[in-house]
């Protein structure tokens, strides 16, 4: 029992990081094979599976209301798990371990059904299968030199090719992963190993409108996005028109929408991803903090006007960015929960009901900027650091004021001492 407690090694555990890149399908014919028999395979399982999942609808009374839940049991997949295989084995023509994805596969479809519909997001039919991929087993794949070999049936293979690609001098070295198999695309995932490291700094960044205002624990430090609102918002309005074009075009409206949905994604991508290495440039070996924000949350307390604005903003697509090529300059990522994080004050954490553009605490008169004291806590928030309510007057990571202590609605004699921070202000606009 002891041997087991025991630690086998001091060294952390390897990390790794997926980098995925597109190839165009130029094996149609053959991967339409693959594609159709994959789907009557997984259509089949999860007509199986559905045939044996119960749903259980209880009314529950909630004050005066009665609201009803919903239970949903799957079949537990160790118990059906061989009888399943063997009804899929006398349909599948492929090789035999596309029987066990296509398990998987409708487990996965079904909990996640399951997970939406016990929430009412989800209607309480049969999930649909609409467009089918299929994600090759590593038992399915042979990578020869820049190249992958895929297992169809025994002894047939399809053959994809990365080979002189503008991506092949970055994977040169990495493991390939499991590839994803579309229509018309074949996607490459590419294993890197994290090397080991310590981040030396930490940015706290709290995400606006116009700006990303951010604290390193010695200065504030605002990153311009006005550029990235410009394009959301010039690309909603050109959006309209096009939509009042394709309600009167059908076909041809239609494809022309979706050209322009893709034109728009990549657009605000590229955007995202060159601020995004430009940020890793100015902070490598860095603990970022961000916002773990709810857009749907947010459009409950706003008027109208400014819903509108929300809705052009992209934070999490920033932040999911930020979190996918962050370890890449050996930095890392962590989500902090932004409830009253611009209405609580940094050094005796009272919390203000009402804030302007400037947050100032009656009880110690700390003043601040608002977005640059959000900033602040989420920094505090990221190291651990409490605010101590039941002892008056410790304050946790800020100067304290020149002037008065005292009472409640004093306000600071030297305003710049309150912010001596935010003096030193540095302004960059990326891109």
């Amino acid at each position: 029992m002891l041997r087991n407690l025991r630690l086998k090694t001091f060294q952390p555990e390897e990390e790794y990081v997926y980098l995925t890149y597109s190839l165009k399908n130029d094996k149609k014919e053959e991967s339409k094979i693959l594609l159709e028999n994959y789907r009557v395979l997984l259509q089949k399982a999860l007509d199986w599976l559905w045939e044996r999942t119960k749903i259980e609808r209880k009314e529950v009374k909630k004050g005066k209301k009665a609201i009803t839940k919903v239970k949903i049991t799957l079949p537990k997949k160790k118990e059906v798990y061989k009888e399943l295989r063997d009804e899929l084995e006398k349909i599948n023509v492929l090789a035999s371990h596309y029987v066990d994805k296509a398990i998987n596969d409708a487990y996965s479809i079904l909990k996640s059904w399951k997970r939406r519909a016990e929430k009412g997001q989800a209607s309480l039919r049969k999930p649909t299968l609409r467009k089918v991929y299929v994600r090759v087993k590593s038992t399915l794949r042979k990578v020869e030199g820049e190249s992958v070999r895929i297992t169809i049936r025994p002894y047939e293979y399809v053959t994809f090719s990365w080979s002189h690609k503008w991506f092949s001098r970055r994977v040169k070295g990495l493991e390939l992963g499991e590839p994803i198999i579309k229509e018309d695309k074949v996607y490459l995932p590419f294993r890197y190993k994290l090397p080991w490291s310590t981040p030396l700094d930490f940015l706290a960044i709290d995400s606006n409108l116009y700006t990303l205002d951010a604290y390193d624990g010695d200065k504030f430090i605002t990153f311009s996005i006005k550029g990235l609102y410009s394009l959301k918002y010039g690309m909603q309005l050109k959006r309209g028109r096009v939509q009042s074009f394709a309600s009167k075009h059908g076909k041809k409206g239609k494809e022309l929408m979706k050209k322009y949905s893709h034109r728009e994604r990549n657009r605000v991508l590229d955007y995202i991803h060159k601020f995004v290495n430009n940020l890793l440039e100015i902070y490598p070996l860095t603990l970022f903090a961000v916002e773990k924000l709810n857009k749907k949350e947010m459009f409950e307390d706003v008027n109208d006007s400014l819903s509108k604005k929300i809705s052009r903003t992209v934070w999490r697509t920033i932040h999911r960015v930020l979190k996918y090529k962050a370890p890449l300059y050996g930095s890392f990522v962590k989500e902090v929960n932004p409830h009253l994080t611009s209405k609580s004050c940094p050094r005796c954490g009272w919390v203000s009901r009402k804030v302007g553009g400037t947050f100032r605490c009656v009880r110690c008169g700390f003043t601040l900027d608002r977005q640059l004291n959000a900033s602040l806590n989420i920094y505090l928030k990221m190291c651990g650091f409490p605010h101590i309510r039941d002892i008056p007057w410790v304050w946790v990571g800020v100067i304290p004021l020149k002037g008065r202590k005292g009472m409640s609605g004093a306000m600071p004699r030297d305003s710049g001492e309150a912010q001596r921070l935010r003096v030193d202000i540095e302004y960059y606009e990326i891109l």
